[in-house]
């Protein structure tokens, strides 16, 4: 494999897409960073071919997912994360490129309908298309507890789902895509991810309302954080029995999040009426 690389990344300028731009060019390959702010739609084809045009490798971190508040609808998600793979995998195919490294999520596979379903059929939509891909199953980011919380925020008061959740830093997620990516051996023989897909965890087992009464605690916060959950959900019950935990051959990666609670990452993770 080359030293340098010419590596596309969907997503980014998201929160892992950016730290994977960021670990990659600290390693000397040359990225091409895609998304709408940069004049590459994955979903519309706008700028692809021209950012595609000699890559090896696309890691896809794009989420899908609306900015502030509101998130896409499932019909919404769904046609993004079709439109995409087929973008992807169908102008990648024309431009050259060899193989591509997708993040999902840990445990997507029990979903049934909403957005987890149609992140698993996107999962399965780029593990079926002509360039070898490699799937990163990875838990829910540190991120995500703030996220939610300003989500469910009405008046003093923040409804956070009763979840059991493995959280894991967004950086080494990012670490382990470019490792991915970057893996030698898959570079001198591409080969798609099989059964069972690689999961990427943070060290432990936590409760998500006691995490997000931790994070509101921290920062002074002056909310009342009330643990909720949706029987009108066909998935309701996966949030707490497990479904989203790592399975037993799980990378599990550092820092917990009490720890990363006082790192530079965290405390660079805005949450306020600002944000909103």
């Amino acid at each position: 494999m080359p030293a340098s690389m010419k590596i596309a990344v969907a997503g980014a300028t998201g929160r892992v897409g950016s730290r994977v731009a960021e670990l990659l060019k600290a390693s000397g390959h040359h990225v091409v960073p895609m998304s709408r702010s940069t004049g590459v739609d994955v979903v519309t084809r706008e700028g692809l071919a021209e950012a595609l045009a000699g890559a090896e490798c696309v890691i896809d971190a794009a989420s899908g997912t609306a900015r502030g508040r509101q998130r896409r609808a499932p019909k919404a998600a769904s046609e993004f994360f079709t439109a995409s793979a087929r973008n992807l995998h169908e102008i990648g195919q024309k431009a050259g490129v060899q193989r591509m490294v997708e993040v999902s999520v840990l445990g997507i596979d029990h979903f049934t309908a909403g957005q987890g379903a149609a992140k698993y059929a996107h999962e399965k939509a780029m593990l079926a298309g002509p360039i070898p891909v490699r799937v990163l199953r990875a838990a829910q980011f540190h991120e995500f507890v703030p996220q939610l919380i300003e989500w469910g925020t009405e008046g003093d008061v923040a409804y956070v789902r009763k979840m059991r959740i493995q959280s894991v830093a967004s950086r080494s997620v990012a670490q382990a895509l470019v490792d991915l990516a970057t893996d030698p051996a898959w570079a001198a023989s591409p080969e798609r991810s099989e059964p069972p897909l690689p999961e990427i965890a943070g060290p432990r087992d936590e409760n998500l309302v006691d995490m997000a009464k931790l994070f509101v605690a921290r920062r002074r916060i002056p909310l009342r954080i009330q643990g909720v959950t949706n029987p009108s959900d066909p998935d309701d019950k996966i949030y707490e029995d497990g479904s989203l935990l790592a399975s037993p051959y799980a990378t599990l990666a550092g820092p917990r999040f009490e720890a990363w609670l006082d790192s530079d990452d965290a405390n660079t993770t805005t949450y306020g009426p600002a944000d909103r």
